[in-house]
């Protein structure tokens, strides 16, 4: 498979002619690739990287090349007063030049609370490769509405093995997969953790680092997790915090109705990075919630729709996956299963007590697509088509 393009380089390249473009996600995914050989190719364009310094130096100057038209900063959010410093330039140069910021999750952490920027950029995650993307499956979005499947592509084993960081996907070779991820893992305590936080017990983050896999597509316990690393709760949510703004981890919370007795603080974790993982089910389930919040992203960053994710689990222990919202109000719950075809009575019950419009319950096995009681039981691979 050749990284010719990526899923965000359309509407990457269409917001560029409006605003200022911000890219953010895990280290290693893309996003460099994606300025420069899918976006940038369409511009006379001219690269700053914050790791060469008479670049740097350049660009913290102003001293942009006269000829090009689009600017490209890499990793600039490591400059202290980046915000101020790109505002100041944009408001200068905006009318001549068109600027893409591409680095790691510090440039999402500014859409929440106050922003200078605000109004002046639109902001993309990049994610991994997905069974849609490696298949070139544009997404069929109505928002409300059933999804919209096609015939199976090819390719899902290799996601489940090697990931989709393009990397290691593209290489498709057990070695280089290990290296790969040692290397990622060390790079985000020695360089993202180091030069941007203040942590300074590394060895204990990375204690955390090594249990987390264990915890993954269950009720995260924070008060469990203080008590093995020996340290208090706010220091353990603080360090969760950290890998969610690095792209280590991500939780889902549970969603909230007054017509279900909800749980309402229990998250459930996921890696960005599923190849951690050993046992099928827990790989599965974090390989289709990554997957439904590439999706999730793209609707909110791309068409502006206000889609979320969340997991069910009410007071009595019932739990279904998966519910995705938009505007809030139910839209389709995703039930993972390894083998099982026979309908999930969770699945069931919260579809009539929350007037769940689509229900699926996705089989990681040859299965006859087929719908009963208003749920729809089809393989992983077809229902994955309909997503980005």
């Amino acid at each position: 498979m050749k990284l010719e393009n990526r899923y965000l380089s359309g509407p990457v390249e269409e917001d560029l002619s409006d605003k200022m473009v911000f890219v953010g996600g895990p280290r290693q995914v893309g996003k460099t690739t994606l300025a420069r050989d899918c976006v940038a190719s369409k511009y006379k364009s001219t690269y700053y990287t914050w790791d060469k310094i008479d670049q740097r130096q350049k660009a913290l100057k102003g001293e942009w090349n006269p000829d090009a038209e689009l600017i490209l900063l890499d990793e600039f959010h490591k400059y202290p007063e980046w915000k101020s410093w790109i505002k100041g330039e944009y408001d200068v140069y905006k009318n001549k030049y068109r600027f893409l910021l591409t680095g790691s999750a510090r440039l999402n952490i500014y859409r929440k609370g106050g922003d200078s920027l605000q109004g002046r950029y639109h902001y993309y995650t990049l994610h991994p490769f997905t069974y849609a993307e490696i298949n070139d499956f544009k997404p069929q979005v109505q928002p409300g509405q059933e999804l919209s499947f096609r015939e199976k592509g090819t390719g899902l084993d290799a996601l489940m093995t090697y990931g989709g960081f393009p990397e290691p996907f593209i290489k498709q070779e057990a070695r280089f997969l290990r290296r790969w991820n040692n290397e990622q893992v060390e790079r985000l305590f020695k360089e993202d953790v180091r030069e941007l936080t203040s942590i300074k017990d590394i060895g204990s983050l990375t204690l955390l680092a090594n249990l987390l896999p264990g915890k993954v597509a269950s009720i995260l316990s924070i008060n469990s997790l203080a008590n093995d690393l020996q340290v208090n709760f706010r220091t353990v949510s603080n360090w969760l915090d950290v890998f969610e703004t690095f792209y280590y981890c991500f939780r889902v919370a549970p969603y909230q109705s007054k017509m279900i007795a909800s749980v309402r603080k229990e998250k459930k974790l996921y890696l960005w990075n599923w190849t951690w993982l050993v046992e099928e089910g827990p790989k599965l389930e974090n390989l289709v919630a990554l997957h439904l919040l590439k999706y999730c992203d793209y609707l909110y960053d791309y068409e502006g729709w206000k889609v979320s994710l969340y997991y069910l689990r009410d007071s009595t222990g019932r739990e279904v996956d998966f519910l995705v919202t938009l505007n809030q109000e139910p839209w389709f719950a995703v039930e993972v299963k390894t083998k099982e075809t026979k309908l999930s009575g969770n699945l069931i019950y919260f579809k009539e007590k929350l007037g769940i419009p689509y229900c699926y319950q996705i089989v990681h096995c040859p299965v006859e697509d087929f719908i009963k009681g208003g749920i729809r039981v089809m393989p992983v691979e077809k229902f994955l088509t309909a997503l980005v």
